[in-house]
């Protein structure tokens, strides 16, 4: 349960960031958080989906 949540968490990091590199003001860096954490999201859940399914853990 903590692969879509750390992913959420470093997709809003690294969109924020990249907003701000880009020159975007506060809603421009939320919009950017917001997609690139559901990005990473959805990633984190495939992942621990796969790792369930294989049961490597």
């Amino acid at each position: 349960m903590i692969l879509p949540l750390g992913g959420f968490a470093l997709g809003a990091l690294i969109g924020a960031l990249r907003a701000r590199m880009r020159g975007g003001k506060v809603l421009d860096m939320l919009q950017w958080g917001a997609a690139f954490g559901v990005i990473l999201a959805i990633v984190g859940l495939f992942v621990l989906v796969f790792i369930q399914r294989t049961a490597v853990v």
